[in-house]
């Protein structure tokens, strides 16, 4: 019977493949500066990720992609990280959202005209109701009209995001956006800390309306 390696023994090789980890991921990023094959490379990665039976191993794939894509940050890596956001799991949009606000604070308009691309191609999945929350934390002054788009978006989930993005901003101007939507009776299921509840879109176009107005 063999002997089973003790924890120390355990400790020194989790080290040593995490000095691994960070000499490969140099090696990879400094290559960025030469070769734009890095960037294909990421997006073929992140599609193979996104397709593995493996659905653990895929995750943490695209989590770990999604930091790399932040740091390469090449003119096709915002449409890639959004492509990460529409992932299923949450902790992967998580790190793809994550990523894309690191993004956006050096170069927004990449990441604002990546997200009127996903607009355009009409994608179906979580991704656009994230988009939002993402672009509330930038706020840069555009982002108010790319969330006004996700107000008129046929994905009530999406239209709810949009509507407590634009109250967590703040700014008065997007009331009269709001206000066609006061009316709306779809219902959208919501959650509050550790609490889910019902609501419409019409109540939450209002109770953000009143947030709005009281500033």
């Amino acid at each position: 019977m063999s002997a089973q390696p003790n924890a120390k023994a355990l400790l020194d090789q989790l080290f040593e493949a995490d000095r691994r980890v960070r000499e490969a991921e140099a090696s990879l990023l400094a290559s960025a500066s030469v070769s734009s094959d890095i960037e294909r490379a990421l997006e073929r990665a992140a599609d193979d990720a996104a397709s593995l039976k493996d659905a653990t191993e895929g995750a943490a794939r695209l989590i770990r992609l999604s930091d790399l894509c932040a740091q390469v940050q090449g003119p096709r890596m915002a449409d890639t990280l959004l492509n990460i956001l529409n992932h299923e799991e949450p902790q992967v949009r998580v790190a793809a959202g994550e990523a894309l606000r690191d993004f956006a604070y050096d170069r927004y308009a990449e990441v604002a005209r990546a997200i009127e691309r996903l607009f355009d191609r009409d994608v179906r999945g979580p991704a656009l109701a994230e988009v939002p929350w993402i672009l509330a934390e930038i706020a840069e002054p555009s982002a108010v009209p790319l969330i006004a788009r996700c107000l008129k978006h046929k994905d009530p989930e999406v239209v709810a995001s949009a509507i407590e993005a634009l109250a967590e901003m703040g700014d008065p101007e997007a009331i009269s956006l709001l206000e066609p939507l006061s009316k709306d009776k779809r219902v959208v299921e919501l959650d509050e800390g550790e609490t889910a509840f019902s609501t419409t879109l019409g109540e939450l176009a209002r109770e953000a309306i009143g947030e709005l107005d009281g500033r």
